[in-house]
């Protein structure tokens, strides 16, 4: 055999004497990553056995402090990189909670970790099934043709850009305190999409104007978002007193849809050639996804059930009209082709001559699952940092170095960073001694704070998700000024309406 020449042997060789490797590099890297894992390991070690409960002045607790930066980094970066969100952060996820059990296991402690881990993987298990019913139901809609009609129908009637940006926003203000903010987002989404598939800037618009006011909409409401759900349970905020939000939130978002709405494209969407014909079960779709939210919401109000038990009764609904609709699938075919004939609708033949039987197992097929695997990663990064002990150092912090006031606003601030559910679950659980103003404070900042950035809220993760490629976290980015304008507007109509409760 002819000998390797040395050029071949070391692909990686440098005109220079210091040849470097890739086995070389990589192991430089596993040894430093090695060595910084142990100086960890081995300062927990010596804190527990000096009584200290606190990760977050020891080196695993800087680490799982990078390391959630660098992920969330990679996420905002998503436009530019082309790196699905869900990746980097799943990663973060696994990283800081193999730090969380080496550390817990350094100092003996076996079980506090595995707890802490399992009622994370409880939260994201209702959030998980919550959003599979709701995303499944709206994919159903969408096989059913529910929103190209309405999306017809709307064009039909005449209406602009800027008419279907205000109606959009007015509906998903008003329907998220019934419903939830990130249900009723998602629905609006997907209207939007239909109405202005041919306008990418209106998409954009009207995607944050949507997270906007179903945030708005939801924080003066126990239902219409799970932290006002966790004020209201905690006892600190009666019932009726979330209504006394409901100008404030108003003002919140008005003001950027305002100054929005001057940006919105003039021309008129794209009419329809034809009037679209939804196809069998769209109406009777949407009856039961209201009858599913009904029952979510009574079962969590009178029985105290999780609204997730609610949500997967109201899935069997719809899978036995999947039945139903399987099982009558040639006598409604026949049917409506008698109809089409008659009326010479070829457009209708056609869909006929291509239809199948519906199948719930398409639409939940068709879930936004990389929206799904982020919401994993993202609370079990802020789960392994609330065990590590910083949210409650920052709460600490806020409630004991500032005023009610600056603390409470400086919530809403990090609710856009963070998720704003572990933020308030740190604010709840410090109990600080404040009016009942204050809580209505923190429960607007808390509410509405996550729509300065896409990522803030469940409601701004999920459209990005819908609408991807049109909604982004820097399309968001451009108008943070405007909506942090509303913010600041919705807390100066709170505290000067409500003056008497502070």
């Amino acid at each position: 055999m002819n000998e390797i020449s040395s050029s071949e042997k070391l692909p990686f060789r440098r005109c220079s004497k210091r040849i470097l490797t890739p086995d070389s590099v990589f192991a430089r890297v596993a040894l430093a990553i090695l060595a910084v894992f142990t100086l960890g390991f081995s300062s927990i070690a010596s804190a527990a056995e000096s009584g200290a409960q606190s990760l977050t002045h020891h080196p695993v607790g800087y680490i799982a402090v990078i390391i959630f930066v660098i992920a969330y980094a990679f996420v905002m970066l998503e436009e530019k990189l082309h790196l699905r969100k869900s990746k980097p952060v799943l990663l973060a996820a696994g990283l800081i909670w193999f730090l969380v059990a080496g550390a817990a296991a350094m100092s003996g402690d076996t079980e506090s970790a595995n707890a802490a881990l399992k009622h994370n993987l409880l939260e994201y298990s209702e959030l998980l099934l919550f959003l599979l019913v709701a995303m499944t139901y709206i994919n159903a809609m969408e096989e059913r043709q529910l929103f190209d009609a309405l999306r017809g129908w709307l064009v039909s009637k005449g209406f602009s850009y800027l008419s279907l940006f205000w109606i959009t926003g007015l509906l998903a203000f008003f329907i998220s305190p019934i419903a939830d903010n990130l249900t009723t987002a998602l629905l609006m989404c997907a209207v939007l999409m239909k109405v202005g598939e041919d306008s990418p800037k209106f998409i954009a618009l009207g995607c944050i104007n949507i997270v906007i006011a179903a945030n708005a909409g939801g924080a003066f409401s126990p239902f219409g978002d799970i932290t006002t759900l966790m004020v209201w349970q905690k006892g600190v905020v009666e019932f009726t007193e979330f209504f006394r939000l409901f100008i404030p939130a108003a003002v919140n978002f008005l003001v950027p849809a305002v100054i929005m709405s001057f940006a919105v494209p003039s021309e008129p969407p794209k009419d329809a050639s034809d009037p679209v014909i939804m196809k069998r079960g769209a109406r009777r779709t949407v009856v039961l996804f209201l009858l599913t939210i009904t029952t979510a919401v009574l079962g969590h109000n009178f029985l105290h059930l999780p609204a997730v038990v609610g949500m997967m009764m109201g899935l069997a609904y719809l899978q036995f009209l999947g039945y139903y609709l399987q099982r009558s699938f040639k006598r409604g075919v026949a049917r409506e082709r008698v109809w089409a004939e008659n009326h010479k609708n070829t457009r209708l033949l056609e869909r006929l001559d291509k239809a199948v039987p519906f199948d719930i197992f398409n639409p939940m097929a068709r879930t936004e699952w990389d929206t799904l695997l982020f919401f994993y990663g993202v609370v079990l990064c802020v789960g392994g940092l609330g065990y590590i002990g910083y949210l409650a150092e920052v709460s600490q912090i806020l409630y004991s170095d500032w005023n009610a006031t600056g603390a409470n606003i400086a919530v809403g601030v990090m609710s856009a960073i963070v998720d704003n559910i572990p933020v308030m679950f740190a604010v709840l659980s410090m109990e600080p001694d404040m009016s009942h103003g204050q809580w209505l404070l923190v429960t607007l900042t808390a509410g509405v704070g996550g729509s300065m950035l896409s990522i803030g809220s469940a409601a701004g993760v999920a459209l990005m998700g819908q609408a991807r490629g049109y909604y982004t976290l820097m399309s968001h980015l451009r108008w943070t000024p405007v909506i942090a304008l509303g913010y600041a507007a919705s807390i100066a109509t709170h505290m000067w309406l409500n003056a008497s409760l502070f």
